[in-house]
């Protein structure tokens, strides 16, 4: 009987695939190319000529295109959340520091006023188990492709390009500056694309400490080629505080460092296509201050940068920012490289009976700042309208640790056979 149903169901798959075939190439292409990720992993089932299609590199870029009319424009325009439950969490400059996790979830909303729900997301379990710290840092996401790290609170080398969309993962090789050859570092990651080569590349600048503040240092990953290429010694020099955030726009990758000549912040550049680092000024020259928390974003349009700069500098300065006199300024470039045309958007100080400095996020489409409140003992995610300076809570609190990141499923990874499926 077993035998008879998979003759028919042969001859069945038979006959599609020979309608299909039946259509032109570029009509069916037109049709698969406006469908869902989730849809298209399953026609990729239907027949061998769909899944060639499917898996086939240009298909797979081509689907990235934003002139692509899809049916349900909701999945252009979302925001990745990751969030964790703990016992406690410290906030020391840009850096939170949690302990004793209790929970750690990664969700998608769709980037719009109501903030809804779009998926909840399954994370590998198999990396986990070989952790350094307790969880991964998301360093960024591009294209659809999630970049995740193993060093918050010790040297970890477990670095992953994940796209949860379509489970899988890709485990990167072990970078070439670790504490067992050059000795204690700090390092900062950026991830992005080089459409020069069509390729998505990790970056890290690594600032080596010997007796003296030594040199940064840096090295690009291709995942192309699957490999850690070193790039020297960084120009202008510059020192870097560790996993120090990036914003990755117009091909560029930038991190707020400081200088080694005056000790004053700039904004450090790296063009992945031209391979050649750069600087922008900040928005106002600040020397270097432990007490200073820097943030680099994208703009709300996401073709320039935005900066949050947060003042603990008081004489009561605490871990956990409780200051009457911390500030957190927001800064917008309004005209991508044009030092002249930084605007500060607006000043917040401490929120609420605890006093605890707001902790900004990034931009939504809207324009308004995703931030982190805390209220009656709870951390809170909340949007503030920069026109009315209203705040309104967006429904997730209870959690000590949320980043947000821009988000759009698609096929890469798809095409390749070193990344692990689960």
């Amino acid at each position: 009987m077993d035998n008879i149903q998979d003759i028919t169901q042969a001859i069945h798959e038979l006959k599609f695939e020979a309608m299909a075939l039946s259509f032109p190439e570029e009509i069916i292409q037109e049709i698969l190319i406006r469908l869902s990720v989730k849809s298209l992993i399953k026609c990729t089932s239907v027949c061998k000529a769909w899944r060639s299609m499917i898996i086939n590199q240009s298909f797979i870029h081509a689907r990235l295109n934003p002139t692509v009319d899809f049916a349900n424009q909701n999945d252009i325009d979302l925001l990745l959340l990751h969030i964790i439950s703990c016992d406690s969490s410290s906030t020391f400059g840009h850096k939170t520091i949690v302990s004793e996790i209790k929970d750690e979830v990664h969700c998608v909303h769709y980037d719009n006023q109501a903030f809804d729900v779009y998926s909840k997301i399954e994370f590998p379990i198999a990396p986990k188990q070989e952790l350094c710290n307790s969880h991964f840092r998301v360093v960024g996401t591009c294209s659809g492709l999630i970049c995740l790290a193993d060093d918050i609170l010790r040297y970890g080398y477990n670095f992953f390009i994940w796209n949860p969309a379509i489970r899988k993962l890709v485990t990167l090789p072990r970078p070439g500056v670790t504490f067992r050859t050059h000795g204690g570092y700090d390092a900062s990651i950026g991830f992005g694309f080089d459409a020069m080569t069509n390729d998505y590349k990790v970056v890290r600048i690594v600032t080596l400490q010997h007796e003296d503040e030594g040199p940064t240092v840096a090295e690009v990953y291709s995942l192309a080629t699957g490999t850690w290429r070193s790039l020297g010694c960084v120009s202008p020099a510059c020192g870097t505080d560790g996993a120090a955030s990036t914003a990755f726009v117009n091909g560029i990758l930038h991190w707020p460092v400081v200088s080694d000549g005056d000790g004053c912040y700039f904004i450090l550049t790296f063009d992945l296509g031209k391979v050649v680092f750069g600087k922008i000024p900040m928005p106002k020259i600040i020397r270097w201050n432990p007490k200073w928390g820097l943030q680099l974003s994208v703009s709300e349009n996401r073709k320039s940068v935005a900066l949050f700069m947060r003042d603990n500098s008081c004489k009561d300065f605490m871990m956990d920012n409780r200051c009457e006199d911390s500030v957190l300024d927001i800064w917008v470039m309004k005209e991508y490289g044009r030092k002249e045309s930084w605007t500060k958007l607006i000043t917040l100080g401490p929120q609420g009976p605890e006093r605890l400095l707001p902790r900004a996020l990034c931009f939504s489409k809207s324009g308004e700042v995703l931030l982190l409140l805390t209220k009656e003992g709870r951390r809170e995610l909340v949007s503030l309208d920069l026109v009315s300076k209203q705040f309104k809570n967006l429904g997730i609190s209870g959690y000590k640790y949320c980043t947000v990141d821009f988000y759009k499923e698609s096929l890469l990874l798809l095409d390749k056979s070193d990344a692990e499926s689960y």
